[in-house]
């Protein structure tokens, strides 16, 4: 077989081998497509899921279904969607606090945020509120610091080692330049009882667990550890208007898909998640949950995971925080 050939022959192959690409990513979605989300059903990643694809399954012309795969604080899901096919027909519903943290906390979670997949959109957002118990002597971060320095044995609640509770604590402590003692709970529900008997005396959660407490004078809220005051809690101020701009927590929750994953199938996932989070409807029903709609598309999706990764491992890192 002489040169040309061999050249044409290799030149049809690689055609042959484009085009069905091209139009498996020009046709997408011609099946059911599934949505995992590392996490029991009734959480907020669950919630920010079931939300999403309620509203973008229409536009795509193909139902989405949601699949459950909690377990492994979201190793179990995650893996599984690093490992999918890149076909656009498997994608993760990811939560901030294991996309971000779990490289970090597990020698081995088996599987990598970075590498093993590719943002498609962020979703929503849901800040945290500081709390302390009623009878603790500080009414804004500012006296909370001062009286953490001056009596040096408070304790703070999360809902589990390695938690977002747990890292935020220590992030606090990090910044404020005090020490606390952290008290893991099997769960939020617990810890924040606690706090009401004034077993421990601060925790940090989602404003929706914490607004009817607040309102009946249970329990303390000294600062949104957020950019803005939350709606829900319109009087607490921000922790960058009580002088500490640094401390931020702030969870977030996003769509990726495995790796190599078609620029055309992302593209037009992202551009149904924009129509769907950027939507009235859906900025009201996020609101009703203590979250709000923050959408960000598949290269800004990229930068920001990347510098909250680096951010939170040197948190989690200087903390000596490791999973259980």
């Amino acid at each position: 077989m002489n040169t040309a050939w061999r050249i044409v022959i290799l030149v049809t192959s690689v055609i042959g081998w484009a085009v069905p690409s091209a139009a498996s990513a020009e046709n997408y979605p011609s099946r059911v497509v599934t949505m995992i989300v590392p996490a029991a059903a009734g959480g907020t990643t669950d919630f920010a899921a079931r939300m999403l694809v309620e509203m973008i399954g229409s536009s795509l012309g193909q139902p989405i279904v949601i699949e459950n795969r909690g377990g492994a604080s979201g190793n179990i899901g995650n893996k599984a969607v690093a490992h999918a096919s890149p076909d656009g027909y498997t994608l993760l519903m990811a939560y901030s606090g294991y996309q971000v943290a779990n490289k970090t906390l597990f020698q081995n979670p088996g599987w990598d945020p970075i590498t093993d997949f590719v943002p498609v959109a962020l979703v929503l957002k849901a800040p945290h509120v500081v709390l302390v118990r009623k009878n603790l002597p500080a009414n804004n971060l500012r006296e909370l610091i001062a009286y953490a320095k001056a009596k040096g044995n408070l304790n703070y609640a999360s809902s589990g080692v390695g938690s977002i509770q747990h890292i935020g604590g220590e992030q606090l402590k990090q910044i404020g330049g005090f020490d606390m003692a952290h008290v893991p709970y099997r769960g939020a529900g617990p810890a924040m009882n606690d706090l009401i008997g004034g077993v421990v005396d601060l925790f940090i959660t989602t404003p929706p667990s914490a607004v009817a407490h607040v309102r009946s004078g249970v329990v303390k809220a000294l600062a949104m550890a957020a950019p803005e005051r939350h709606p829900m809690l319109p009087d607490i101020p921000t922790s960058k208007e009580e002088g500490v701009p640094s401390f931020e927590l702030v969870a977030w929750f996003a769509v990726y898909a495995p790796a190599n994953t078609p620029r055309p199938i992302v593209d037009k996932l992202s551009q149904a998640i924009a129509a769907a989070v950027n939507s009235g409807q859906f900025r009201e029903k996020v609101e009703a949950q203590g979250a709000y709609a923050a959408y960000l598309d598949s290269a800004d999706l990229a930068r920001f995971t990347k510098e909250e990764l680096q951010y939170w491992s040197g948190v989690i890192s200087k903390a000596g925080i490791k999973a259980e």
